[in-house]
Parts: C-alpha cells; structure tokens; sequence
C-alpha cells in the first residue's frame, strides 16, 4: 500500500506539492483569520463549581458581573497617612476614574475606618486599591493592557495584581517563552541535521516540514477554540509537539531516500521503497503519537481535551507532510537532494560501533539488563514522593510584575493571607428556608463549624454578633430584621439565598496547604442540617476537586493509551510479545522523566538555575507528559523495530536482525533523538514553570528512552525472548498476514 502511494506521489509530483501547499494556505488562511481567543476555562461541573452556580443566581455580590484588580502603591519614606501620599495616588487614579470601562475605584480612603485598616499595610507604608471593571474576566483582559498603562506615578511605586494582571503576566510570558524557543530550536535543528546529512539541501528538507505542520497547527488549534475552549498553554504545546515530531518523521523519510540513492535504485524506486518503509513507520508512528495524546479527551471539562485535540491536529499534519509534501520535494529533487555539502559534516558512517554493542549487550543480556533498570529504578525513585497541587501565581518566574504584587499584598497587608471556605446549605424540599426549626439547625451548624481545628472566624445568617444565641436568631429571623444595623443587614443579604444560606470560614491556612485540606475534608464528611445538601466552594475546594477530578479519570486514560498502542504496534509488527515489550520499556522511561521532575521542580534541586519557586506538582503535568511521552517514545521503537523487521523476514536470525537493525538506525535515532532533545530544551528555557518543567521532561524522556533503553535494554530482552519476540497466534498470524499494511520486499537495483 505505502509502496503504491510513494509509485502515485512520483507520477503526480508537481499536483502533489501543489495540493499540499494549498492544503497549508488554506487551514493558516481560515485559523489566522477565524480562530477563537485562547482561555482556561472549566466546564466540568464539580461541586465546588455547582457551589458557585448557586451563589451567583442567588445572592447579589456574586451575580456582579465585573471583574477587577488590585494596585499596590509603596511610599517609601512617605506614609500612607500623609497627605502627599494621598495626593500621589489620587493623581495616579484620575485616568483611571475617567475611563468608561471603569466602575468603581476603592481606597483605604473612599471606605469607613474599619475597612480601611485592610487597606494599609502594616508598617503604613504601603496602600492597597481595588479597581473595578464592567466586563466580566473574558472581555476585560482584553482591555486590560490599555488600562495598565494609565497607572504609573512620579512618586510612588506601583504594582499591579490580580486576576486580570496575573492572566496578562501569563500570556506575555507565554508568548516571549515560544518566542525564545523557536528562535532556539529552529537553528540547533538545523545545525543537528547539517552533522547527520552533511548536505545543506537534505538538512533544509525537515526544517520545512516542522515549520509548515506547526504553521497550520497553529491554525488549527486557533480554529478550534472557535468551538471549544482551547488552553492559553495549547500553541506552546503544539509548537513543541510539531517541531519535534515533523522534523524526525522528515528525517526518517529523507535518510532511507539517500540510502536508496546509495543503494543505486533510481529515483521512482527509491521514493517507493522510501515510502514502504519509513513512510509506513511514519504512518504508525503518527499513530501511536496521536493515541497518547488521545488519552487527555478522557478528561471531560477540563483544559486537557483541547490539548489533546490540538496536539493531534499537528501530529496528523506532520504526518500528511511528511507523506505528500516531503516526497513530491524529493521526486523532485532527485540525486540533488545531496547538493551544497558541508565539509566535515555528515561523514558516512558503517554503523560498525552499534553493531558492536548490539553484539556485546547480546553477549551477556542479564549483565547488561540488570543494571540498566537500576539506573532506571534510582532515576523514578523520586516520583514515590509526589505531592500534588495545583498550580498558581507561583508557576510565574519571580520577577514577574503580578506575582511581585501579590506577595507584597501577602506579606504586608493584615488578613490579605487568610483563606475562606465557603459552605452552602441547599434546602431542596421547597420548605420555607427560614421557619423556626431550620433556624435553629443552621445555628448549631454554624457553632460545629466555628470549633473545627484552624477556623479563625465564620461568617453567616446565624453569626451577627455575639449578643445573639439560637433563640434570639429564631425570633430574628422569622419576625423581622429592619431593626438590624446596616452592616448586619448586608450580612444577611450575602449568606440567605432563596433556598441556601452560606457559612464563609476564614483560615490561615494557605489555599493548598495540608491543614486546609484536611479542613475541607472534615466539613464535606461531617453531620450537615437535616434535609440540607451540603456544598463547599472557595480556592481549597476548587484545587482539591480538579485534582480528585484527574485522579479518578487517570486510570481510564492510561489504560486506553496502553491498549490502544498495543493493537497499533501488533498492525505493525505482527507480533503479540514485541508490543508488550514496547509498553513496558515505555513505561520505564516515562516513569524515570516522573522522578526527574519531581526531583527537580518539587524537590527542588537546580530552582537557583533555571529562575523558579519549588512547588508542588500541577496535577496536569503527569497527565501531559504521560501521554506525549508515551507516543514520541515510540517513535524510535518503531524505527528500531521495523529495522530489525526487515533483517529478521530476511535472514530468520533473531540475534543478527537485532544487530543489524540498530547498526543501520542507531546513528539516525541517535541523530533524531538530539534533535527532539534540542526542541524540547529549548522549551526548558521557559520562564512558564509548567511550559519548562513539560520541556525539561520530555528531554530527559528522549535521552533516556535513545540511549539506556535503544541501546542496551532493547537488544538485551530481545536476545532473552530470542525467537519468541516474533510469536503470534495462528489467527492472529493470519489476520495480520491478510491485512494490505505489510512491508514488501525490496526489489534488487539494476
């Protein structure tokens, strides 16, 4: 079948080329004009999410539209309480007053004393404002640039945070970060595949094609957020993705054309047989690459369906390229393909040193093995530690501008540290919400809350003061409270819904930190009111409901992801035991490039270097680097594999079809693997922690996967199961032998 299709690119060359073009001119054309903005949204509806549904339809804060942000404004020598500070910010402001987009703007002097206390830092240095926007968070980051750049001052220092400029401070680094890693890929690339061809032609060839399939995924990826929500991190991802894959599947195709060159076959014969080998591997690498990134759609609602989609949008494009771009090029081309040589470079080489340690590890297999998976098993030790938690502000380099703020307003303002567990009561009998007896179990609820372990203080319909008990809040509440304070008023008006009342809980406790999820814990499992369903929302029960949310859906991902690539590799290689070995050695490697990240972004260790905060694990970050990993390793299984294939269907020689396939595919995998090392260190440069530590991981994935387990664990388990590797059931042998996806035998040159 690969065979036909390379004899048809040849015979329509100049229709092929011209056809793909207009493929790449199109999908850029419509996603460049048509896309969609880029945001993180969930749609999954947790309880903490459906807590927040109830708050915003039911009580008049939480239906508030707009969005806002904060400006931290440090005196110096001056004082908050001077009049020269006051007059500084209020300078400052006026911009910002005059802007249509904004609502309100609140200082430590616009509200009442006790408010105002919130307002100033301890040492009285530095001032806190609030400023409040029209728009909602999707259209007001929009704008929000325009109004950033209207707060400056002459004499204060300022700085900005919040929602609307920790977003900004993301997509500005996001951009920079992709910026900083083509312009460090595309060139290391480039110079990588000069050393492997040694001809400036050939080298040019995988450039192209990683640059069009990461051009139209790009569109595409834009495209699709028309539709779905696609993730702020998606177009770093696909670059990365796009680059690494499309230029190694360019490489794999443009090499065997040489060696057919090399071979004497003419032109047609040599894309033919290019095609039937390298191509047909291409087409299953692309694959077994889209089947793992298939595995983040098993995460309904979250931002990892998007990255899914969009990576497989661009590894089905390198695919395509690499399949009709890149042929129709080198039908072209022809014997010029290895015009402009470059001196010193791309020197031929017998591939007598991997045959050698091919030789040598088959010698002794278990000397060789058992080392080689406790080098393995010290490299994933670290992942046994993992502490998961989701990412935040801190996930920023530390000098970003937003990040900077907020620590400002954390460590200096009094309560600005503190963290709110909201609860929700839900009555859903249609009872009325405030008779005398619910009264009374909302209180008793309340007071159960105000003594659990680290709650400072609670907030609610039964908490105004303490001159009230239980009594007093049934008369209260059932008679009347036009007699209450305003402030206690708005109380009300903030904790009773039509058929909810909310407890706020205040707590030191950092958001993420142990202490708050244990309280969250013991508020969900504990007694609630009678006939109430009970909901807690709030930052702790956000993070720990998307974490129990990946959780829960892992198993079913990675067990599709094995499955799935299982039944790829036995279309491939018709066997039953390869594919097994493949998933394992898999498996290997991904859980080594676990242990690296946890020893590096958790632990710690090389924080002062690469300019970030050791911090927890993103629960998202397994997940990404399970499912590209899975399928980029298997890359350059497939190309060692289909090697071996061919000296095994023709020589029956187990040992030999071994060595013979990594002394003809150890130089170009180790040549592919130090190209997709190169892209995906570039990426390690991100200031982005989740873009670097994605970058660094799959580095160290590649370097593992290419050298310990290509060069030494492979040859050794094949030299154990000898024969058997090539086993298969007779039905299964036969279904296999009746597909039209086999390898046909090479011709002889003339």
């Amino acid at each position: 079948m690969f065979e036909l299709w390379g004899g048809f690119v040849y015979d329509r060359r100049w229709h092929v080329l011209v056809l793909s073009g207009l493929l790449l001119a199109v999908i850029a054309g419509i996603g460049f004009t048509l896309g969609g903005q880029l945001n993180d949204e969930s749609t999954k509806k947790t309880e903490s999410l459906r807590a927040q549904d109830l708050l915003t339809a039911q009580l008049p804060k939480n239906g508030a539209t707009g969005s806002s942000f904060d400006i931290v404004f440090a005196g110096g020598s001056l004082k908050v309480t001077d009049s020269a500070f006051q007059a500084a910010v209020e300078e400052s402001l006026l911009p910002l007053r005059a802007d249509a987009r904004v609502t309100s703007v609140t200082t430590p002097w616009s509200v009442t004393p006790d408010l105002a206390g919130q307002l100033e830092s301890r040492d009285g240095s530095e001032a806190l404002t609030v400023v409040t926007v029209k728009d909602g968070y999707l259209v007001a980051r929009n704008y929000y640039p325009d109004l950033a750049a209207k707060v400056h001052s002459n004499r204060l220092r300022t700085y900005l945070t919040g929602n609307l400029p920790i977003s900004h401070d993301f997509n500005s680094y996001l951009g920079s970060d992709l910026t900083r890693a083509e312009v460090a890929s595309i060139p290391l690339s480039l110079i990588l595949l000069l050393i492997v061809f040694g001809t400036l032609v050939a080298a040019l060839l995988p450039v192209g094609v990683g640059g069009a399939a990461v051009v139209a995924g790009i569109a595409g990826t834009l495209l699709l957020a028309r539709f779905i929500n696609v993730s702020t991190y998606a177009v770093n991802v696909v670059t990365l993705i796009g680059l690494g894959v499309a230029i190694d599947y360019s490489l794999f195709i443009v090499n065997r054309f040489r060696e057919e060159l090399v071979a004497r076959r003419s032109v047609p014969l040599a894309i033919e047989r290019s095609m039937a080998t390298a191509g047909r591997a291409v087409m299953f690498s692309g694959l077994t690459v889209a089947v793992g990134l298939a595995g983040m759609l098993f995460y309904p609602g979250t931002f990892l369906v998007s990255m899914g989609l969009a990576g497989s949008i661009v590894v089905a494009l390198a695919v395509i390229f690499a399949l009709t771009f890149l042929p129709a090029l080198l039908s072209i081309l022809g014997t010029r393909v290895n015009r402009v040589r470059v001196p010193y470079f791309g020197t031929p080489s017998s591939g007598a040193f991997w045959h050698r340690l091919a030789t040598a590890v088959m010698r002794r297999p278990l000397v060789v093995l058992i080392p080689a998976l406790g080098v393995i098993a010290l490299a994933a030790s670290p992942f046994a530690s993992i502490k998961i938690a989701n990412g935040d502000v801190e996930m920023l380099p530390p000098q970003a501008p937003s990040r900077v703020g907020l620590d400002h307003i954390r460590n200096n303002f009094p309560g600005q540290d503190q963290n709110t567990l909201v609860v929700v009561v839900h009555y859903t009998d249609g009872q009325p919400l405030l008779a005398s007896d619910r009264i009374g179990q909302l209180y008793d609820y309340g007071q159960e809350l105000a003594g659990k372990k680290n709650v400072l203080r609670v907030s609610s319909p039964v908490n105004l003061g303490s001159g009230f008990g239980r009594a007093d809040y049934q008369r209260l509440l059932t008679t009347g409270t036009s007699q209450l304070p305003d402030q206690q008023r708005q109380t009300l008006k903030q904790t009773l819904g039509k058929d909810i009342a909310v407890f706020y809980l205040q707590t030191n406790k950092p958001t993420q930190s142990d202490d708050a999820f244990a309280l969250l814990r013991s508020i969900r499992n504990g007694d609630r009111p009678a006939g109430a369903d009970l909901l807690v929302t709030g930052g702790t029960a956000f993070n720990q409901d998307f974490i129990d949310l990946i959780v829960n859906d892992t198993p079913v991902a990675i067990l599709f992801v094995i499955v799935v690539t299982y039944l790829v590799l036995f279309l491939l290689l018709g066997s039953v035991i390869l594919p097994l070995k493949a998933v394992i050695t898999n498996l290997l490697s991904i859980s080594a490039s676990f242990g690296a990240i946890v020893w590096i972004f958790q632990q710690g260790h090389l924080s002062g270097l690469l300019n970030f905060t050791p911090q927890p694990i993103d629960p998202t970050l397994p997940v990404l680097t399970f499912c590209i990993v899975f399928g980029l390793s298997m890359d350059y299984e497939v190309m060692l594999l289909t090697r071996i294939q061919e000296e095994y269907k023709r020589s029956g020689d187990n040992t030999q079809a071994v060595a013979t396939g990594l002394e003809r595919s150890g130089r170009l995998i180790t040549g592919a693997a130090a190209i997709m090392i190169g892209v995906f260190l570039a990426f390690g440069l991100a200031e982005v922690v989740l873009i670097k530590a994605i970058g660094l991981g799959l580095a160290l994935a590649v370097l593992i996967d290419a050298t310990l387990m290509r060069m030494l664990i492979v040859p050794a388990l094949m030299r154990i199961l000898g024969r058997l590797n090539w086993w298969a059931p007779h039905p299964l042998a036969r279904l296999h032998a009746s597909l039209p996806i086999g390898e046909t035998e090479a011709p002889q040159p003339a």
